[in-house]
């Protein structure tokens, strides 16, 4: 264990600060949306299949890796080699790694800063700034910036406060808070007209969809992204937890926690889609296919909270208030990574290396901001197409061949002292080394076919 190197204080703590770092955006946004498009109960049953046999045992090696190398993801990835070939190919992929999450968050801060306007234009409502409310729901560069500017400032907040005074105890309180205010809103939406319609469609499956080759593949995709698999956000956080704690468990349970994160928001937001259909509000075309994945949250809810008259603003103000809560446990995670590399590399003051990288990272935004038609489609493909995917292949590759399989019995042996008896180690590194690569490699053609 690294001197004078943060860690969790608790098991729940990292639980939650973990599934946090997954959750996001693609459990409450992506995930539900997936559902619509392919089959409702079909899409959920076989994604449940795919978290198991395809993010989980992936999830494994990116916190086994962190929590081997103790450090930052170009020097965690440069302990697994042996040789200096291997060694300086090995930073390598962590600074391809390193990538994932500052592209992501320099697209994603605009999309939290969306839903911070979101928010901030329902609470207009409730007091009665219905001006002010219109402009926070417009979209022009003014809103975009401001917005960002407040996202950017909260996910630097935490950050620079460190693992167990910024991330852990803010993830403690912001997780619970997500489900409570999850409960509150499938309650009131399953009093809705058509929402029961909503449920039956999204709990019960039509199992002849379920070998359906686009749903497997976009199940499969759903699966991948949602625990962040190729992000370095489970590697950084793996990093910062106790050897005696049980890896597998531990990764088991954020998987868990992260998995009930989108199935709760499709029971929220998949009743609430055809509640507002009861109400005349157009969500799939002539086809059966939905309009826009863009539409269900930013036109489409929106819609539905306002034909709820004076009680709408202050669901919608639930809704958004959960939706920048997501973002928010996401982004700090994507912050984390470049902070504790230069950090760690340069003794940087945690303080200064948040407000510098996140103002440098700001700045980027800023310029996707002001060439949003050109630059923001282009910057999300090329980060979550092209970065993280490759990164995930290579952290598979590591992990299974170059990192020697004694070495990793031995780090999954702390807190988990007879594993090599159990069925989980006679089948995962094998796993790793030929079935995990095989998936990232469909991951990726699904991307580009």
């Amino acid at each position: 264990m690294a001197a004078g190197r943060e860690h969790f204080s608790s098991r729940i703590g990292f639980v939650l600060a973990a599934a946090g770092a997954a959750v996001g955006l693609g459990n409450i946004w992506g995930f539900p949306t997936q559902a619509a498009s392919n089959g409702g109960g079909a899409f959920l049953l076989v994604y449940l299949f795919m978290i198991l046999v395809v993010a989980y045992p992936m999830l494994v090696v990116e916190m086994a890796i962190g929590r081997h190398g103790q450090a930052n993801p170009i020097d965690s990835m440069r302990k697994l080699g042996r040789s200096p070939l291997s060694k300086t190919l090995g930073g390598s992929v962590g600074l391809i790694g390193l990538m994932v999450p500052c592209l992501v968050l320099a697209f994603y801060s605009i999309v939290g800063g969306w839903l911070v306007s979101f928010m901030l234009a329902a609470g207009a409502d409730i007091v009665g700034m219905h001006e002010a409310s219109l402009w926070l729901k417009g979209f022009s560069v003014e809103r975009n910036l401001f917005g960002a500017a407040i996202f950017y400032l909260l996910t630097i907040l935490i950050v620079q406060a460190g693992v167990k005074e910024g991330i852990e105890k803010w993830s403690t309180r912001l997780m619970p808070a997500l489900f409570v205010l999850f409960g509150i809103l499938f309650v009131y939406v399953m009093t809705l007209p058509g929402a029961t319609q909503g449920l039956a469609h999204y709990l019960i499956p039509d199992f002849s969809k379920v070998m359906d080759r686009d749903l497997i593949l976009a199940a499969m995709g759903q699966g991948f992204f949602s625990l962040t698999i190729g992000g370095c956000s489970m590697l950084i956080y793996g990093s910062y937890l106790s050897r005696k704690e049980n890896l597998p468990k531990m990764a088991l349970n954020v998987t868990l926690v992260d998995t009930a994160v989108a199935v709760i928001a499709g029971l929220v937001i998949l009743p609430a889609m055809f509640a507002a259909m009861q109400q005349g509000v157009e969500i799939y075309d002539a086809k059966g296919e939905l309009l826009s994945s863009s539409t269900l949250v930013f036109d489409v809810l929106p819609m539905l909270f306002e034909g709820l008259g004076a009680g709408g603003a202050f669901i919608a103000l639930i809704f958004f208030v959960l939706m920048t809560i997501a973002a928010l446990t996401s982004s700090i995670s994507m912050l984390e990574c470049p902070v504790s590399l230069m950090n760690e590399r340069l003794g940087t003051k945690r303080s200064v290396a948040s407000w510098f990288l996140g103002g440098l990272i700001a700045l980027f935004s800023v310029v996707i901001v002001f060439n949003f038609g050109s630059m923001f489609g282009l910057v999300a493909n090329i980060a979550t197409q092209y970065f993280q995917p490759l990164a995930a292949l290579l952290f598979c590759l590591y992990g299974g061949w170059v990192w020697k399989r004694s070495e990793k019995l031995q780090e999954l042996c702390q807190g988990y002292d007879n594993i090599e008896d159990g069925i989980f180690w006679k089948i995962w590194p094998t796993y790793v080394k030929f079935v995990c690569p095989a998936l990232v490699i469909a991951v990726i053609w699904m991307s580009f076919a």
